[in-house]
C-alpha cells in the first residue's frame, strides 16, 4: 500500500535527528582535541581529555550525579504512584481535574522559574523554615538551600510530572475485572494492590524510573541554583570548564562520557529488571 504523505510526515523528525547527529559529531570531534591554555582554538588529536577525567575529582562528580539521579527517580516514583493511581481511579470529574492540574502544571513552567520558586521555599527565611519557626518547632533555620537534600527535592519536583504521566498510562490499561476477581476470592484491598495492581503497572514503573533517571542526568539550572556550587553534577562541570575556563575539548569529553554513562546506566536497569520479563510482568 502506497503512502504518498508518509515522507512529508517523517521529514521533520528526520531533519531534527540529522541536526542532533551533526551536533553530537561536532562534540565528539572536540573531545579528541588538545586544549591549549590561553587560546580558543584547540590543538591536535589526543586522548588526554579522557585520561584526565579518571582523576578522583571528576570521577567523584560522575558518581554523585548517578547517585542523585537514581535517588531522584526513586523518590519521584514513590511520590508519583499515588497521584497517578488517584488520577486514573477518581470518579469525581472535579477531583480528577484537580489532580491532573496539580500533577502536570509544572510542565508548563520553565525549569528556571520552578528553581527560583524552590529557592524561596527552601531559604533560611523561606516558607519551610518560616513555618517551622512560627510553630516553635525549631529555634534556628534548618540549612536546606545549597545542600544535596534541597537539590533532590527540587529535582523530584521537576521530574514528577513525567513520571506521573507514564504511571497513569500504565494504570489506565489495567483490567479492573482482575482486581474484582481477586477481591471476590477473598483478597483484602491491600493484597489486591500488591498482587494485582502493582505487578500489572510494572511497565509504567520501569518507564518512569528509567525516564526519570535520564531526565535528571542532564539537569543544569536546578543543581546550579539550588546547589549554589556546593552540589556538582556533570552538566554543571561541563558548563564550568567550557564557559569559565574555556576548556572546550575537556568539556566535550565530559559530555560524551556523560552520554555514554547514561546509556550504560539505562542498560544496567534493563538487565536488573530482566526477571520481570520472565514472569510476564513487562
Amino acid at each position: 500500500m502506497r503512502r504518498p504523505f508518509l515522507g512529508w510526515f517523517i521529514s521533520p523528525a528526520a531533519l531534527v535527528a540529522a541536526g542532533f547527529l551533526l551536533a553530537m559529531a561536532a562534540v565528539l570531534q572536540y573531545a579528541f582535541l588538545a586544549f591549549i591554555p590561553g587560546e580558543l582554538q584547540p590543538g591536535g588529536f589526543t586522548f588526554q581529555n579522557f585520561r584526565e577525567m579518571m582523576k578522583p575529582l571528576y570521577a567523584g562528580v560522575f558518581y554523585d550525579t548517578v547517585k542523585l539521579c537514581f535517588l531522584t527517580a526513586v523518590l519521584a516514583l514513590l511520590a508519583g504512584y499515588p497521584l497517578a493511581l488517584a488520577l486514573v481511579r477518581a470518579r469525581n470529574p472535579y477531583l480528577k481535574s484537580a489532580i491532573l492540574i496539580v500533577s502536570v502544571t509544572p510542565l508548563f513552567l520553565g525549569e528556571v522559574i520552578r528553581t527560583y520558586a524552590w529557592i524561596i521555599v527552601l531559604g533560611n527565611r523561606g516558607f519551610v523554615n518560616g513555618t517551622l519557626m512560627a510553630l516553635g518547632l525549631i529555634d534556628a533555620p534548618i540549612p536546606l538551600l545549597f545542600t544535596r537534600l534541597g537539590v533532590v527535592v527540587a529535582l523530584v519536583h521537576v521530574t514528577l510530572p513525567v513520571v506521573v504521566i507514564m504511571l497513569a498510562a500504565a494504570i489506565a490499561h489495567i483490567d479492573r475485572d482482575l482486581e474484582r476477581a481477586a477481591a471476590a476470592l477473598g483478597a483484602k484491598p491491600l493484597r489486591v494492590f500488591w498482587t494485582v495492581t502493582l505487578p500489572l503497572s510494572m511497565p509504567g514503573i520501569i518507564a518512569g524510573l528509567t525516564t526519570g533517571f535520564a531526565w535528571t542526568f542532564s539537569a543544569f539550572a536546578t543543581p546550579q541554583l539550588i546547589g549554589g556550587g556546593r552540589v556538582n553534577m556533570v552538566s554543571n562541570l561541563v558548563y564550568s570548564l567550557g564557559f569559565s575556563s574555556f576548556n572546550f575539548p575537556f568539556a566535550a569529553a565530559l559530555s560524551v562520557a556523560g552520554l555514554v554513562l547514561t546509556a550504560v546506566a539505562l542498560a544496567a536497569f534493563r538487565l536488573l529488571l530482566r526477571p520481570l520479563h520472565k514472569v510476564g510482568l513487562t
